[in-house]
């Protein structure tokens, strides 16, 4: 009494095992809170409980719609459950059993819907392995003994008397079967997968040596070519494992059903053989590995003992395992499948939530951004590629979102990438993905960030510091053409559209030779260009409100506003970082106010030249006679020592004064030679 279980049947399988645990009650129905849960709609939705009551376990019909049956009668009290009993829910059935090994003891309720399946063949054939070139075809034909179409032990086929002998092997081969199922469903991927069945078929059936093969797989995954590719082999002999003749392989294939053959031979045939001394196999079963009519591989087992020869049950049980396999092996793409997308779920359920707010985050209402909010009207409907050209710091991924969100793409995804935060192989890898075992460090297939934008939008920032290399590829697939993983062989062709953004002069860039000039052309074909916050004065009240309440939010704090002096102090400063240098020095000013409005004591503005200054503060403090032409690059490259100089090198601190990020600056560093000026070379 220790040991209850109810088996539940779905449809025509067997498909789960709930044990009951003495003391606690069992609660069943179409709800999702019942511990048995029926997917059935003449289940209610709380329909019966089996409890312990007096030491035995009893069921009980909760008012169900349709009621509670157990043997031909409809329950209208408590039954007391005895072991083999079947209880009927609409279309559903429990059995309910003390001992899993005596799970189908009664052929007239378990399986009294049986259906006799093929008789055994009365002919006796011969069977023999050999190296890759198997020996089988030395000694054809091999004549087939015994063959299966359907397993029993999967679908009840063919009756069993109690009273036989062959019952307890059934009986036994059924719960083997059950406890294997268990286990692959833990597989975590096909390899193991396939080990875990090949130990389960050794200790079910009377054989020494075997493999699971499978159907190798096409250019784009799917298993439709007829090479088998043997996954896990095992041989408990003397010998190695010897694969599978093309004789009973093309014969498993052809017909989809699993074979026995006999080996015959006498000793004076065994003196015919080469001096590789092949094995010679007693007994042979083939089975088909099978899902929904369609033929994914065979399982092969051989016996080299006289004295273990395999019989109809092992070829009953190997039918059942190889049936099995299929349905797990399904099973197991499935949760691939969504362990690969699991990331890019999560990434459309984050854009999901922030699309209700993008375009209120477009903060501005005076001309040059109407302009600009006219621009993304225009041209969001259109499949053309954007360029967003700006500043640092105005907001080119705002902008982005809008035209995405406001583009027949919209509920596809949006992904952004910055080109310039990762090095050329990372970014190779981000964009197009890689395969497992690509390079050191790739330890798993990564989607890359064309594939994740499928049906979306794919934002790319900071295009101009791409690497010559990754230009070309990248032209490649905004022309239409499938890319590759790295690392893989399998082309793959996504519908994503470009936008790209960047605050380089892409035009001085292609006339030096840094950046090509095809994609250049390809990349501008509809153009925004998002004015600096100094260019449109009349909204940095507005901004400055929008990130009071904001940060106000945030922080918890109450602070009523700007005092006269500290507006003015934000509509006089020139803004060099833009609006991310406004977001920061609200929130800094949120944080440090000491009283209910910020003043201008609380700003913390930096004496920084804006990018379109000519006059720069080496000019202001040194001023010279006349004035004197110098390049941009100049500019930069003399305002970078001096700020580099007035931090000692501390280029992260450097990064924030210029208002970019490090790896620029390390950049600029280089292209520069500023190191070597600062060793005096």
């Amino acid at each position: 009494m220790s040991n209850a279980y109810l088996i539940i049947r779905e449809g025509s399988k067997w498909a789960d095992v709930f044990r009951l645990v003495p003391g606690e009650s069992v609660t069943i129905g179409r709800g999702p809170t019942n511990a048995v849960v029926v997917k059935d709609e003449r289940c209610s939705r709380n329909h019966a409980e089996v409890f312990q009551a007096s030491g035995a376990w009893k069921l009980r019909d909760l008012d169900s719609r349709n009621g509670t049956v157990v043997a031909g009668q409809r329950l209208s009290g408590d039954y007391e459950l005895q072991p083999g009993d079947i209880i009927q829910i609409g279309n559903s059935h429990l059995a309910f059993v003390h001992d899993l090994a005596q799970a189908f003891p009664d052929t007239s309720t378990l399986l009294k819907s049986s259906k006799a399946v093929d008789g055994p063949a009365t002919a006796v054939g011969t069977e023999v392995s050999g190296d890759d070139e198997s020996v089988f075809d030395v000694f054809e034909p091999t004549m087939i003994t015994h063959r299966k179409g359907q397993s029993r032990f999967l679908e009840g086929g063919g009756e069993v008397d109690d009273a036989s002998e062959s019952s307890p092997k059934v009986n036994r081969a059924t719960a083997k079967l059950c406890r294997l199922a268990f286990e692959l469903a833990k597989s975590t991927d096909v390899f193991s997968l396939a080990n875990v069945a090949l130990a389960g078929l050794f200790e079910g059936t009377q054989v020494d040596a075997g493999a699971i093969l499978l159907r190798s797989r096409d250019e784009s995954g799917v298993r439709r070519s007829d090479e088998l590719e043997i996954i896990a082999q095992r041989s408990d002999g003397a010998h190695a494992y010897h694969r599978v003749s093309p004789f009973l392989a093309s014969t498993v294939m052809r017909d989809g059903q699993a074979v026995m053959a006999r080996n015959v031979m006498d000793d004076s045939q065994l003196g015919n053989r080469d001096s590789r001394g092949e094995i010679l196999a007693t007994s042979v079963i083939c089975a088909p590995v099978r899902l929904n009519g369609e033929l994914l591989g065979l399982v092969h087992l051989y016996s080299t003992n006289p004295d273990k020869s395999t019989d109809p049950e092992d070829l009953e049980f190997t039918l059942a395992v190889a049936d099995t396999v299929g349905v797990a092996l399904e099973n197991l793409n499935r949760r691939q499948e969504l362990a690969e997308n699991l990331n890019q779920m999560q990434t459309e359920c984050v854009q999901l939530r922030e699309q209700l707010g993008v375009q209120s985050e477009i903060v501005g209402s005076s001309e040059v951004m109407m302009r600009v909010t006219q621009q993304i009207a225009r041209a969001a409907p259109s499949r053309a590629t954007v360029l967003i050209r700006g500043e640092s710091g105005v907001g080119k991924e705002l902008v982005a979102r809008a035209v995405h969100f406001s583009s027949p793409r919209k509920k596809g995804p949006f992904v952004c990438l910055n080109a310039a935060a990762l090095s050329e192989t990372l970014l190779e890898s981000e964009l197009f993905g890689h395969e497992k075992g690509a390079f050191t460090g790739a330890t798993e297939r990564k989607i890359g960030k064309f594939e994740q934008a499928h049906k979306g939008t794919l934002m790319l920032d900071e295009i101009g510091e791409m690497s010559p290399s990754i230009q070309a590829k990248f032209l490649r697939v905004l022309e239409g053409h499938p890319f590759e993983r790295v690392g893989g062989a399998e082309a793959i062709k996504v519908d994503v559209r470009c936008i790209a953004a960047t605050n380089r002069d892409l035009e001085k860039d292609v006339a030096e030779g840094k950046f090509r000039r095809d994609l250049y052309f390809r990349l501008h074909v509809l153009e925004i260009l998002v004015p600096g916050l100094r260019k449109r004065p009349e909204d940095i009240p507005e901004l400055a409100a929008h990130f009071l309440r904001k940060f106000n939010e945030e922080t918890g704090r109450k602070l009523r506003g700007y005092t006269p002096r500290a507006m003015e102090e934000l509509l006089r400063y020139r803004w060099p970082g833009n609006v991310r240098e406004m977001k920061n020095v609200i929130e800094r000013a949120v944080v440090l106010a000491r009283n209910d409005f910020i003043d201008h004591e609380d700003l913390v503005l930096s004496r920084l030249n804006t990018a379109g200054d000519t006059e720069m503060g080496m000019e202001r403090s040194e001023p010279q006679i006349g004035y004197q032409p110098v390049s941009l690059a100049d500019v930069e490259r003399a305002h970078i020592m001096r700020t580099l100089a007035a931090t000692a090198w501390n280029k992260s601190k450097t990064a924030t004064i210029l208002g970019i990020e490090r790896s620029t600056l390390d950049r600029k560093i280089r292209r520069y030679g500023l190191e070597a000026d600062r060793r005096g070379v």
